[in-house]
């Protein structure tokens, strides 16, 4: 069996120091194959910001892929927005954008979807589409195919839909066809699971560590299982209370093969 961690939204610099220690002990006690970071690593793109993400994940000490977010290009500094807007997330995460693991039953394919043109809109363009369809289609039958992207796919309430990633239909259909079986995502900081197309569904996380939680929802990551010919995806939430994450909702998803 393959454990994937999925954490998104850290937005280091408005982190909540004791949900960070909790999800240290989480992340300990699972011992996933894989963490999953699916973008807004930081919250301005700043130096400092970029280096709390980077002690964060050495103190867990697991294999991590990481897709950039919209919050980690600079916002107020036109300058390296402009001419270099990814300079600080390639110190801490490496040159490669669009990473892939590709290890025993797991196919995991990020996407950089963030445009530094744009402050908040995220896109996936025809050649990253056919990229990803390629790369899935040599998949192997055992493996879990995962696709990341920062901006959802799909989305559940009406004022997220301008949130939507741009030509998410088109990726959606495409990816689905080539096999894909999840889609993570993050931004909207709520976290679902639901069914895009016939063997293929969106995994939302919501925020696992920032103060910056919305409608009430409480900090959060997912745990993915699979197991054979099928995937269960674990909600775990925060409990104020205990400063722990606690299990919760599960989702069991059977794959088509």
């Amino acid at each position: 069996m393959s454990v994937v961690v999925q954490i998104s939204d850290t937005h280091f610099g408005t982190e909540r120091p004791d949900v960070v220690d909790a999800l240290h002990a989480a992340i300990g006690m699972l011992r996933p194959d894989l963490v999953i970071l699916s973008g807004d690593v930081t919250q301005r793109a700043r130096r400092a910001q970029f280096d709390a993400a980077r002690r964060f994940i050495d103190g867990y000490a697991r294999p991590t892929l990481a897709v950039p977010g919209n919050h980690d290009v600079p916002l107020f500094n036109l300058l390296a927005r402009a001419v270099d807007p990814f300079g600080g997330y390639r110190r801490v995460f490496g040159r490669d954008l669009e990473p892939v693991h590709d290890a025993g039953d797991l196919l995991v394919i990020g996407v950089n979807t963030v445009r530094a043109t744009r402050h908040k809109n995220g896109e996936v363009s025809p050649a990253q589409i056919d990229r990803v369809s390629k790369r899935l289609r040599q998949a192997r039958d055992t493996q879990l195919r995962i696709v990341v992207t920062h901006q959802p796919v799909h989305v559940i309430r009406e004022k997220d839909v301008a949130n939507l990633l741009i030509n998410h239909e088109a990726a959606v259909d495409a990816w689905s066809a080539a096999g894909a079986d999840l889609v993570l995502g993050g931004h909207i900081h709520l976290p679902y699971v639901r069914q895009l197309r016939e063997g293929t569904w969106s995994v939302q996380a919501g925020t696992a560590l920032s103060h910056r939680i919305r409608d009430g929802i409480s900090n959060s990551f997912h745990v993915m299982r699979h197991e054979a010919a099928q995937v269960e995806v674990e909600q775990w939430n925060y409990a104020e209370g205990e400063k722990a994450f606690r299990a919760g909702s599960q989702t069991l998803i059977p794959l088509l093969r």
